[in-house]
């Protein structure tokens, strides 16, 4: 059952009922068989992600984000024996922030091990302003990293997942601690489809982090600090996403990155976009996204595209065996976005900052 109250402003009205036996354990195999919810139009259909090609047209441009998963979390022993889990969410010069678990009895300076041998140093409260308390840590040593493993979200707790599975086909760039999951329904065959149809797909990056793992604790969302995640986009990318028929974000974190260029942003820094209602959406035309947990930040971005037709869809997914959540299927939905070519993507003043 989905909730049905439309005020946009308090958190509950993005809840709905999720069985625990709709969140997807495996992902789908091959990665674009994945079911696909169409809801362009109404009534929504249902394809496979391998049929995206099909729905799209020559000249549009699919943006992807080729961010790469780190290994970044690690279970680490105190001088006591006691068991930590260190997660590192974001380098801060030599350091980097860390969620450390239990970490009331942790003490600034004290090393944490591996295996006899110390791998961290914890050097000091960190500031989140997504209502997580945080450490800094100093990693001692590259080699620590090769000791990680890669995290996954807290409702796949003791689901093991190969880690090529986790990671898209073209991650490049290490600095996730999530994947971007929307991509990883891509294989070589829907890129090729998408090539021979004159579909061009672009790269850009964002670094999925803690708020991945942050709940909203807020009712009212004007009081949840959305978390900053940074973001990088080349001049060659700007300029094919600026001169596309339309443009097709591949997941939120690609719609967050090209939002906050469309609204004044630089073309690499730190977004703090928090998409919901409301929302003046000046680049992204389209969305394939997965199917989010219930009150978070993600359906509300949802709602600020499709508004409360996205109960709709929801439920049409889970009366229809669709799998929810990050291995599981799909959707492709519009932003409500004026589809008029003479409308800049970009403020030109983008362009020139770095």
């Amino acid at each position: 059952m989905v909730a049905q109250s439309d005020d946009w402003s308090v958190i509950d009205s993005y809840d709905y009922e999720l069985p625990s036996d709709r969140i997807a354990r495996v992902p789908a195999e091959p990665r674009s068989s994945a079911k696909l919810l169409v809801g362009l139009d109404d009534p929504p259909s249902v394809t496979t992600v391998a049929d995206l090609g099909s729905l799209l047209k020559e000249g549009d441009v699919v943006v992807v984000n080729d961010s790469k998963v780190v290994p970044a979390r690690f279970h680490v022993r105190r001088d006591t024996g006691g068991q930590v889990e260190v997660l590192l969410l974001s380098p801060h010069g030599a350091m980097f922030e860390a969620l450390v678990r239990p970490n009331a009895r942790v003490r600034n300076g004290e090393l944490l091990y591996i295996d006899g041998r110390p791998v961290f140093r914890v050097s000091g409260i960190g500031e989140q302003s997504s209502g997580l308390r945080t450490r800094y840590v100093e990693v001692l040593g590259d080699a620590v990293f090769a000791l990680g493993e890669i995290p996954l979200p807290p409702y796949l707790e003791g689901v093991t997942v190969d880690p090529d599975r986790y990671q898209t086909i073209y991650a490049n760039r290490p600095g996730s601690v999530a994947a971007p999951t929307a991509g990883l329904h891509f294989d070589a065959r829907l890129l090729g489809d998408l090539a021979r149809r004159g579909i061009e797909v672009v790269r850009v990056e964002l670094e999925v982090g803690l708020g991945t793992f942050a709940p909203v604790k807020e009712r009212e969302l004007a009081n949840h600090v959305m978390h900053a995640e940074r973001y990088r986009v080349s001049e060659d990318a700007f300029e094919r996403i600026s001169s596309a028929r339309r443009v097709v974000a591949i997941g939120t974190t690609v719609v967050r990155t090209l939002e906050t260029i469309s609204h004044g942003g630089a073309l690499t820094g730190s977004s703090e976009l928090f998409i919901v209602p409301g929302f003046d959406f000046r680049c992204v035309d389209l969305l394939l996204t997965n199917f989010h947990v219930p009150k978070s930040t993600l359906l509300a971005l949802v709602a600020a595209a499709i508004g409360s037709r996205w109960r709709v869809l929801y439920e049409y997914a889970l009366a229809n065996d669709f799998r929810l959540l990050s291995l599981g299927d799909a959707m492709l939905i519009p932003t409500g976005r004026v589809d008029d070519p003479s409308l800049a993507r970009f403020p030109s003043h983008s362009r020139g900052d770095h």
